[in-house]
Parts: C-alpha cells; structure tokens; sequence
C-alpha cells in the first residue's frame, strides 16, 4: 500500500524473474485464474491477479491474459491487518486511479503530486522515503473481516492501509518482496497499465 511515511507501502526486481520462474507463475496466476473464486473472472472486460509466490501481475481480459508484469510485494509477507507492513490477500477492487498523465517518476504524497521528478540525487537527499512515483491504482478490499472493515486482530482494511499498486525507483528491484505491503511497478509498467484499467476493475491478490 508507500510514500514519506512508513504506512503507505511499495517496491522490488533481480535479474529476469519472468522468464527465470515461469513454471512458477503458471502454477499460481494461472492455476488460480482456471478455478477462479466465483467462476465470472472470464466474463470480465478487465481484470488482474497478483500472484505473492511468482511475484507477478497478470492483466486479463475477457479470460486472455494480456500482460504478465514482474512486481514487488510486501518483505513482511501476506497479511491485512494495520501497521503490519504485510500485503492483504483476496479480492479488492480499484477505488480510485490517481495521477492520470503525470510525468513518469513524479513523486507522490499522500496521493498528492509535489511537483518533484524522482532521480538518483532526489534519491539520496531523502533516503527514507518509501517513494511513490509515477501513478497511483487505490486498492479496495472485498472481503468483510478479511481485506475490508476489522476482524478479532483489529482493522484489516486495505483501503484504509493505503494499499497501492504504484510506480517506484528503477532501482529497486523487481521479483523479489521488498515493500512495506504495497505492489511495486516499474514506473513504464504502471503508465501501461493504468490506462487499460478503469476504477471498479478486479485485482485477486493470491498466494
């Protein structure tokens, strides 16, 4: 879910984790999309998958993935509940689409542009910052006590985690979970993406 402050997560990437664990990936976002949670997924005009174990997000559309993107998910592992850096599993939605034709690397606060290009020299004069570039896709959960409102751990609400896809430096690396509980893109990937998606669109984020 990644910004100036610690709740708003992100980021990660080695070599050429697509090709390097593709068995992977077709065991997990694929497998998931064949048995999909209520059977309508290949009825939907648009809709993703995160996969934790393969460290990707699958566009599909009308049931034909699209595109196959490497990611970064949360370093603390699966999990919703508040202030636990971990990234929520289960369905959500996309509530908001923020940063609409931003230039790429534009650094963002609390869902607010500052006007700032993230490079190497922004980088370091602020190297706590857990940036958030580019574009902003605002996950909402779908599952009451799991992803939405609270269960008997506390509040488990992805939204009100912040959880975001979102763009981050070129530096951190893909494939790998590094992220304080958000999905990390390449700031190229999340420009592509987030034109071919609307608010309302499906993301299952799954083991």
């Amino acid at each position: 879910m990644s910004q100036v402050r610690p709740s708003n997560r992100a980021s990660s990437e080695p070599d050429d984790p697509i090709n390097r664990s593709n068995n992977k990936v077709n065991n997990s976002a694929n497998s998931y999309h064949a048995e999909s949670t209520d059977g309508n997924t290949d009825k939907l005009p648009s809709y993703l998958v995160i996969s934790i174990a393969a460290q990707t997000l699958s566009h599909y559309r009308l049931g034909k993935l699209i595109k196959r993107y490497s990611v970064s998910t949360a370093k603390n592992g699966v999990g919703s509940v508040e202030g636990s850096g971990q990234t929520p599993l289960g369905r959500h939605t996309i509530a908001a689409k923020i940063g609409a034709k931003a230039p790429i690397n534009s650094v963002f606060i609390g869902r607010i542009a500052t006007g700032e290009i993230y490079d190497q020299k922004l980088g370091e004069k602020y190297p706590d910052r857990d940036w958030i570039l580019s574009r902003i896709l605002w996950l909402d959960g779908c599952e009451e006590g799991r992803n939405k409102g609270s269960n008997e751990c506390g509040v488990c609400d992805t939204y009100q985690r912040y959880i975001y896809i979102h763009g981050t430096p070129d530096t951190e690396p893909m494939g790998v979970p590094l992220s304080h509980g958000c999905i990390r893109m390449r700031n190229e990937d999340i420009a592509v993406l987030f034109d071919q998606v609307e608010e309302g669109t499906v993301v299952d984020i799954v083991n």
